[in-house]
């Protein structure tokens, strides 16, 4: 299940939106895709982490990262 802070960034008629997880309505329209995924990346920041999930054109799920200070799902093991 989504947290409130978790963000996703998928195509919109006029670019490529940033949003919250289950959001009506997009917080911004950018004109490419990275641009829409740095703005992601920093409100994930400013809000203390989360999950952020990157679609690509056909709204298939392209990516997954976790910013920090978010709780990672599946944290890389640690082989010391």
């Amino acid at each position: 299940m989504s947290k409130p802070q978790d963000r996703m960034v998928h195509k919109a008629p006029d670019g490529w939106a940033n949003s919250r997880n289950g959001a009506s309505r997009a917080e911004g329209i950018y004109p490419t895709q990275k641009e829409a995924i740095e703005a992601a990346r920093q409100n994930l920041r400013n809000s203390g982490g989360g999950e952020l999930t990157i679609q690509g054109r056909d709204g298939r799920i392209r990516e997954k990262d976790t910013v920090p200070p978010g709780n990672d799902p599946c944290p890389p093991k640690d082989k010391q």
